[in-house]
């Protein structure tokens, strides 16, 4: 049962990381399009980091799910975690350049 809890939380870890990755993508893509997009890229630039660790973390902890007890709690630590930081740095983004219209 705790194998099942582990690999659900890690599964919605991924899809939060990468989330926080699409949407520096759909963002730096719009910049690259825009005249005056600059700052909005240099922002994304610096983003990625986040991005791709939050990411990277995710993805081990559903690596660590195919191991015993004490890895599926592990699993659940690292995945909570880079969950979290992952969906409040996507909001952290969505905030500065959401629109008002």
């Amino acid at each position: 049962m705790i194998n099942f809890i582990a690999v659900v939380i890690a599964i919605a870890s991924v899809l939060a990381a990468l989330g926080h990755v699409g949407y520096l993508a759909l963002l730096n893509n719009a910049a690259r399009k825009r005249a005056g997009g600059a700052p909005i890229a240099e922002y994304v630039r610096g983003r990625w980091a986040v991005a791709g660790g939050t990411t990277a973390a995710s993805l081990f902890a559903w690596l660590l799910t195919s191991g015993g007890t004490a890895m599926d709690i592990l699993a659940i630590v690292i995945a909570v975690g880079s969950g979290t930081v992952a969906t409040k740095a996507l909001q952290s983004t969505q905030a500065k350049y959401r629109s008002g219209g």
